[in-house]
């Protein structure tokens, strides 16, 4: 029974050792082998070398009294297999050192029982940057460890087919996977990922954002769209400095500045939808998530950067977030032509145009003026800043300004539109909340008085204000946030992530941990009797923590009550209408297909004050 185990082995297992040189190394006198090349050591050929009459099957070859027992299957491994005796490799052999090994590892994951003694970890990925295949190899080791994980696996490609082609069903996958040890691993495009489900696992990886640790990526292909002087992307004392010097952009005041403005921009874009529907047949309904899209757009450019924006610059500055919107959801090839040669030039326009409007608010600023939108309470504060210490501050020029203002439109923007989105989706399906809401928002607010809200009344409306951080919490608008492990991370006391990896701690999953029947709509949840959890995922963790995320709720409340109140609207019902799509945020698959009509005997007429 012993020798038939072994000579399986040998003819199933290990008929081939794959392994890639990782330096040029002199194979003969006269050949040498070059660095990446891929080799293929026989073992089966090897096994008929050095012993008489090879071609037999003869077990007495291995008795002691003829002591040939070194099997080439096992020769240089570094794990006891079947007894064999480990020797050292004849001297002149090429170093270990020099190969990665790929061995038969998928065969053996997909076709037989996993072996028990695996290696625990693997030199060659500790001390290199993992490229394609090494990440490829690094997949196959925790998965013969009982790491969750796919069952078919293509070198480089891996599962990439399945995530264009269905995101949604791809990542639901990946959160059935990770049920049963808090995550799991995949590999993508020649990356190996870590799918992140546990609550407290997610705000580890936040809490670690740090030279020695991760770095926020958000998007696997950023760096080459957003560029390296991005908010994104830092951490440390320098982060830390620009989220203090920011702080200003959302105080009291500023935000009380920012709901009239955004409440101008909604009153205008809900009449325009009206008509737009009353236009169509009764019959056809009208998608909002375009609508809803370039709603927040106008609401971005007025609220970040006001009358700098010229009329001419709004409209190529949609054009370019257009660009910029698809190019994100596409595959990197800067080539010209494509989309993301496109969205990296229209990042370009549209920095240069924000870039602009920091210098103009520099000057209005130097002139002692009023603010009047968010670039120019942060212009306010960094000439306070200068003049008390006689110095202009590091990383604030107006190219760097320019940068972060465009993170902030990009944080603003798709998120607020998947945000406003699912609150019109859910309170169809709840009408009940939808009643709640009206009721409360009319004791507070009547379009009657021509007034604009202020900040005392946004305040009051506590159910309107549940009901917005709930539908954050349902349905947060970025699922994932993507982290790159710069070093080894041990994510637990079993398992450490390997450097190059990139993490994905799931947003979405985490929203429905902590709560008590997470699976139901219910806004009573965030009430002050009951105060769940105030924490939501849908913000982050850690430093990286959405700094707006006051102003981002505010807008959330404040398009609620204003629908609500100045419209009625009935979803068109389908197959699948209210499934997740990712655009890159997600949205209803259906685009938020409704009806419209008006429920308020007339609109307001609003003066900003």
């Amino acid at each position: 029974m012993k020798y038939i185990y072994i000579y399986i082995y040998v003819e199933l297992e290990f008929t081939l050792r794959v392994v890639t040189l990782l330096d040029s190394h002199p194979f003969a006198e006269w050949y040498t082998i070059h660095k990446g090349s891929i080799v293929f050591r026989s073992i089966y050929e090897s096994s008929f070398q050095g012993f008489k009459e090879a071609e037999r099957f003869e077990p007495e070859r291995f008795s002691e009294e003829r002591q040939k027992d070194e099997l080439p299957s096992f020769r240089g491994r570094s794990t006891l297999v079947c007894g064999p005796k480990i020797r050292p490799e004849p001297s002149g052999s090429i170093p270990r050192h020099s190969f990665t090994y790929a061995s038969n590892l998928l065969f053996k994951r997909l076709f037989f029982r996993p072996f028990p003694l695996i290696p625990k970890s693997f030199s060659f990925l500790e001390k290199r940057r993992m490229n394609p295949f090494s990440s490829f190899l690094s997949l196959l080791v925790p998965l013969l460890r009982n790491v969750p994980g796919p069952n078919i696996l293509f070198p480089f490609l891996g599962n990439v087919i399945p995530l264009i082609t269905n995101p949604t069903k791809f990542w639901q996958l990946q959160a059935q996977l990770s049920a049963s040890v808090r995550f799991s691993v995949n590999y993508v495009f020649g990356r190996f990922i870590v799918f992140i489900r546990n609550t407290e696992l997610f705000h580890l990886i936040f809490a670690n954002i740090k030279p020695d640790a991760f770095s926020l990526i958000v998007h696997p292909f950023g760096k080459k769209l957003f560029g390296q002087r991005n908010m994104i992307y830092m951490f440390g004392q320098d982060h830390k400095d620009l989220r203090r010097h920011i702080a200003p952009n959302f105080t009291p005041k500023a935000l009380s500045t920012y709901t009239q403005l955004q409440q101008l921009i909604i009153l205008e874009h809900l009449k325009s939808w009206e008509r737009l529907w009353s236009t169509v047949s009764p019959a056809e309904p009208i998608p909002l998530r375009l609508l809803v899209r370039d709603l927040n757009l106008e609401t971005s450019q007025t609220v970040f950067v006001g009358k700098y924006l010229s009329s001419e610059a709004r409209e190529r500055f949609k054009v370019d977030y257009d660009l910029f919107n698809t190019g994100l959801m596409k595959l990197p090839f800067d080539i010209p032509g494509f989309a993301f040669r496109k969205a990296k030039l229209g990042i370009e326009r549209m920095l240069k145009t924000l870039t602009h409007c920091a210098a103009e608010s520099k000057k209005r600023m130097l002139q002692g003026e009023d603010p009047s939108c968010l670039i120019d309470f942060w212009m306010q504060e960094m000439v306070r800043v200068t003049a008390e210490y006689k110095t202009p501050l590091p990383h604030f020029t107006d190219e760097e300004i320019g940068n972060y203002l465009f993170d902030f439109l990009f944080a603003a923007q798709d998120a607020s539109t998947s945000s406003l989105l699912w609150a019109v989706t859910l309170l169809d399906s709840h009408p009940d909340v939808l009643r709640k809401v009206r009721e409360e928002v009319s004791r507070i607010w009547s379009p009657e008085s021509d007034a604009l809200m202020t900040a005392e009344q946004l305040r009051e409306m506590k159910y309107t204000q549940a009901v917005a951080l709930e539908v954050v919490r349902y349905r947060p608008p970025a699922t994932l946030v993507q982290h790159i492990a710069v070093e080894d991370f041990p994510l637990t006391e079993w398992y450490t992530i390997p450097k190059g990896s990139i993490v994905f701690p799931s947003v979405y999953e985490s929203s429905f941990q902590g709560f008590r029947e997470a699976d139901r709509f219910e806004p009573e949840r965030f009430s002050e009797e009951r105060q769940e959890d105030k924490e939501l995922p849908g913000f982050w963790a850690g430093p990286h923590q959405c700094a707006g995320q006051r102003y981002a709720l505010n807008h959330l409340v404040l398009f609620i009550a204003m629908f609500v109140t100045l419209l009625d609207f009935k979803r068109h019902r389908t197959d699948g209408c209210d499934e997740i799509m990712y655009t890159p945020t997600i949205s209803p698959k259906d685009g938020c297909m409704v009806f419209l009509t008006r429920h308020c005997p007339r609109y307001p007429n609003f003066t900003l004050n």
